[in-house]
C-alpha cells in the first residue's frame, strides 16, 4: 500500500516520544477518559477505549495510571469533557494534513490549529479537503530482528493483516497493516507468538505521498512539531515523502 510512513519518519516520531514522554502520557490519557466517558469502562465492550489501552501499553504507559484514567472517565459525571476534533489543511511543500484533537474547548482549540498553520507556513482547509487521501487502518511497528518473514506472514496474514511491509536496511522495522476491525485480532496473533511489538495504533495511512525536499523539510517538520506540542491536539497526520538524509540534516 503506497503512502504509509517510513521507518525515518517513525523513528523520528518514536525519538520525539521517548523525549517527552511526559506529554505522550497525558495525550493517551485523555484519550482513555473521553472514550470511557463516551462509550464505558468496559474495553471489551468499548473498541474505541480498547484502542485507546493498547497505544498506551505500547507507549509504556503504567498500568495503575491507565487504570485510573479508565475510572475517571467511567465513573464521574463531572471534570474533563473532551470532545474529538479533526481539522484539515496542507503544510509547506503541499503535503496534506489531517490533525485529531481531544479538547474542551473547541473555540480554542480550532484558533490555535489555525494559528499554528499559519505561522508554519500552511494553510488550515475545510472539513474534506484532503481526508479522501488517507485511509484508516490497525498499523503494527516490529524491529527488523525480532522476528522472519516467513514467520511474521504467517501469523499476520492468517489473524487478517492486508499487508506486511519488509524493513529498509539492517536498522528498520516491520510493517503491518489492517483493517481497524481485524486490529485486536492481529495483535493478539504476534504477541501470541511472543513477537515484541514496538507500537500498535489506529492510524491514517496516506494513500499517495508527495516528496517534500529543501526548506519545506525544515518547516513542515516545525509545524508538526509545533502541532503535537499542543495540549488538546491527539495526532498528526501527512502524505509528506521525506528522504533520510534530509531528516537527518535536521538533527
Amino acid at each position: 500500500m503506497a503512502g504509509h510512513s517510513k521507518w525515518s519518519n517513525i523513528k523520528h516520531r518514536k525519538e520525539r516520544q521517548d523525549k517527552k514522554r511526559g506529554a505522550a502520557w497525558s495525550k493517551c490519557s485523555r484519550a482513555i477518559i473521553a472514550a470511557a466517558r463516551n462509550g464505558g469502562g468496559d474495553p471489551d465492550a468499548n473498541l474505541t477505549l480498547r484502542y485507546a489501552i493498547d497505544e498506551a501499553k505500547y507507549a509504556n504507559m503504567p498500568k495503575d495510571t491507565i487504570q485510573r484514567a479508565i475510572e475517571k472517565g467511567a465513573g464521574a459525571a463531572d471534570g474533563d469533557n473532551y470532545e474529538e476534533a479533526i481539522y484539515e489543511g496542507y503544510g509547506p511543500g503541499g503535503a496534506a494534513m489531517i490533525v485529531t484533537a481531544l479538547t474542551d474547548n473547541k473555540t480554542r482549540t480550532v484558533a490555535d490549529v489555525r494559528s499554528f498553520f499559519k505561522k508554519g507556513g500552511g494553510t488550515l482547509g475545510q472539513p474534506g479537503s484532503v481526508a479522501f487521501s488517507f485511509q484508516t487502518k490497525g498499523q503494527f511497528i516490529i524491529e527488523a530482528a525480532d522476528t522472519t518473514e516467513e514467520q511474521l506472514m504467517d501469523i499476520t496474514i492468517d489473524a487478517g493483516a492486508e499487508d506486511v511491509e519488509a524493513p529498509e536496511g539492517e536498522d528498520g522495522v516491520w510493517t503491518v497493516l489492517c483493517e481497524p476491525a481485524d486490529f485486536s485480532t492481529v495483535r493478539d496473533a504476534i504477541e501470541g507468538a511472543n513477537i515484541k511489538i514496538s507500537s500498535a495504533e489506529i492510524t491514517k495511512i496516506a494513500t499517495n505521498t508527495i516528496e517534500v525536499v529543501g526548506d519545506d523539510v525544515r518547516k513542515l517538520m516545525n509545524l508538526i512539531e509545533a502541532l503535537e506540542d499542543s495540549d488538546d491536539v491527539q495526532k498528526v497526520y501527512s502524505n509528506a515523502d521525506i528522504s533520510d538524509e534530509a531528516l537527518a540534516a535536521l538533527e
